[in-house]
Order: structure tokens, then C-alpha cells, then sequence
């Protein structure tokens, strides 16, 4: 199939804006006649510190980050800041972990290593299907930070609002970031894995308040020391050079749309298509509950395993690709990340109602 026949619901890595894939490929083997690709020339060029700088420049618009708070890009991608938050700002104390999915629950099985961790919140005794009230939340009094996942891929779930806490929030936003506007004020440490709606898988984003910074471990290594990554720029070694220029790129693209606030008007959108939907559907369910639902990772179920399969064959024949659900939920999940056109929302609800038509629901 050509590219214009297939629509990407990968969860990551996930589909790529057009506009920032073509910019890619004029770029490829000569970036601004340097007779060199960006993947091939120095990170401590005149040139790569030029496209490091601007791209650090238009995420810091894109999201309004203030003074505050220092913009990291680093590698690892979310797995390795499962260990670097708590060794850098646990203090061998406590934190609060709400674990509302399959990976904030590895984020708090990890921090145990370095200190202890109060279980806040604990969605998992209904299948991760809602996000906790806040008065839901059992924070304690003596925790260094407050640590929660903003969109859960696996089972479709997202934070509606930024939980109340006297410890600073510290959160994973991989899934969902750049699709609405957020107040970076009120976060000691956000951070996001660019494969979903930011860049290439390789990057990792981290935006961390300063006061915060110089608390790790002793046994912190200095690949993972805020404080030096920071004083360093992120370059203490070789930065991902060409997924930080393909954020550029996907940035550029983002400010057309509108920025966040226009990426917020389409997302809802687009997912509110889904989930009219499935609501109204005799065949398919929606595996999250109202209020608790992502706009970025729709996840749907038929209650049969054998038709499941067959509807993600036959979208997959169809040119809707990439909608098995993950292997822990099963199902279907369709990830309607920034990039994703409505075109594609559009042919998979066709091909919904045409696959509940045909079994005479």
C-alpha cells in the first residue's frame, strides 16, 4: 500500500506529521547546504548547536515552560526516569505513586529501590478503567513528590484534571503532551518519550524546576544527574541528534495547527467522533469510563477474542493498521496522536459499522 492508503494508530512509535517527514527528506543528505545530513555531522558543530537551540526555543514557546524550569532532551527513553526521578529527587525519603496503569506501576516498583513509596492510588482491582478522584488520592504528609502518568496508552485512560498535592507533582506525560495546553508552573518534573506526538523514538524530553535540581543519590550516575545534564545543556555526551531536529520539525508543524490550543480543539474532536460511537454501538464497547477516557488512545473490545482478531485483520487489510490492543489488555486501541488526520478517525468508524452490519448485531 502507498502511504496516502494507510492510516497509522500505532501507540508509538506512532504517525509523524506529513509536512515534517517531507521537510526530513529534502533535508536528508544535505541540511542547509552543508553537504552533510544532520544525522552525520557533529553535536558540537556551529550548526547542530543552532538547530539544538531553536528547537529548545520553540518547545519552550510551544508549552509556555517559564524560567523556572530547565529543558532537558536526553535518551533512555520513559524507562531509564523511572530511575532517575527517585534518584534524584527522592532523598531515600517517600513519594506518593497513583498507579493507574501498567507503567506508572512499574515507575513505582522501581523508586522502591531508592526510598519508599506510598501507593496514593490504585486503579488496577477494575482493569485500569478510571482515573481516581481527587479525594480519592491517600497522599502522605512527609512525601518529596507526588508521581502520576497523564495518559495511560495501554488501557485508554487519562487525567482530567492536575491532582491537588502539597508534594510537587512529578508526571509522565509521553502520551499527551503538546495536545493541550498545560501549566508547567505547577509541575516539579514533567517529562515524555518524543515517540508518540513529539519526534522519533530515541528522545526524551524532561523539563525539571530548578530548585529541585542538586538532591541525587550519591550513587546517581552522572548520565542521569539533572544538575549536570543541566549544566552540561544535555550534551554530556552525544544528544539524539536527529530526533531533537525531527521535534523542530514536528514543532514547526504544531504552530501551524494552532499550537496546543489548536492541537486541543482538534483532539477532542476526533476522539468524541470514536466515542459517540461506541456508546451507540450493539457490537463494540469502550474499555474506559466516561470521564476518565483518553483523547489519544481510544480502546474498544467486542467481548469476543476470536472477532477482535478478525476486526484487526480486516482493518489492517483496509489500510487501518497498528489497532491490536497491547498485549496485557487485549482488544483494540486506536491511538489518535496529534498527527493523526480526521480522514483516518473517519475510515475506521466506516469500517466499524460496516464490521457490525456484517455479524448481524
Amino acid at each position: 500500500m502507498a502511504r496516502e492508503q494507510v492510516f497509522n494508530f500505532s501507540a508509538g512509535p506512532s504517525v509523524l506529521p506529513l509536512p515534517a517527514l517531507e521537510r526530513a527528506k529534502r533535508d536528508l543528505l544535505d541540511y542547509g547546504g552543508c553537504g552533510m545530513s544532520v544525522m552525520e555531522m557533529s553535536h558540537r558543530s556551529p550548526m547542530f548547536q543552532e538547530i539544538f537551540d531553536s528547537t529548545k526555543a520553540k518547545l519552550k514557546a510551544a508549552l509556555s515552560v517559564p524560567d523556572t524550569h530547565e529543558i532537558l532532551f536526553l535518551q533512555g527513553g520513559a524507562t531509564l526516569q523511572f530511575a532517575a526521578i527517585p534518584m534524584n529527587l527522592l532523598e531515600g525519603g517517600a513519594a506518593d505513586y497513583a498507579v493507574t496503569g501498567n507503567f506508572s506501576g512499574k515507575a513505582a516498583k522501581e523508586a522502591r529501590k531508592y526510598g519508599t513509596v506510598n501507593i496514593a492510588a490504585d486503579t488496577s482491582d477494575t482493569g485500569h478503567d478510571r482515573i481516581p478522584r481527587q479525594d480519592e488520592l491517600r497522599l502522605s504528609a512527609d512525601a518529596k513528590y507526588f508521581y502520576y502518568c497523564a495518559n495511560n496508552t495501554i488501557y485508554g485512560t487519562e487525567w482530567q484534571y492536575v491532582p491537588e498535592t502539597k508534594a510537587p507533582p512529578v508526571c509522565d506525560m509521553s502520551s499527551d503532551i503538546l495536545s493541550k495546553p498545560v501549566d508547567v508552573s505547577r509541575y516539579g518534573l514533567i517529562y515524555a518519550g518524543a515517540q508518540k506526538n513529539m519526534a522519533p523514538a530515541g528522545l526524551t524530553v524532561v523539563i525539571v524546576d530548578r530548585s529541585l535540581l542538586g538532591r541525587e543519590l550519591p550513587v546517581t550516575p552522572e548520565i542521569m544527574s539533572y544538575q549536570t545534564l543541566v549544566k552540561t545543556d544535555s550534551m554530556l555526551n552525544t544528544p539524539p541528534c536527529w530526533c531533537i531536529y525531527m521535534l523542530g520539525l514536528v514543532l514547526d508543524w504544531l504552530k501551524e495547527q494552532g499550537g496546543v490550543q489548536g492541537m486541543e480543539r482538534i483532539k477532542r474532536e476526533r476522539a468524541a467522533k470514536v466515542y459517540d460511537y461506541l456508546d451507540n454501538s450493539a457490537l463494540f464497547t469502550a474499555h474506559a469510563r466516561p470521564g476518565s477516557r483518553s483523547d489519544m488512545n481510544v480502546t474498544f473490545r467486542t467481548g469476543s477474542a476470536e472477532l477482535d482478531a478478525e476486526f484487526v485483520k480486516g482493518a489492517a487489510a483496509r489500510g487501518l493498521v497498528n489497532v491490536k490492543g497491547h498485549r496485557i489488555a487485549g482488544g483494540m486501541r486506536a491511538s489518535l496522536y496529534n498527527a493523526m488526520p480526521m480522514e483516518g478517525v473517519d475510515a475506521l468508524i466506516a469500517y466499524m459499522k460496516e464490521f457490525e452490519v456484517q455479524h448481524h448485531v
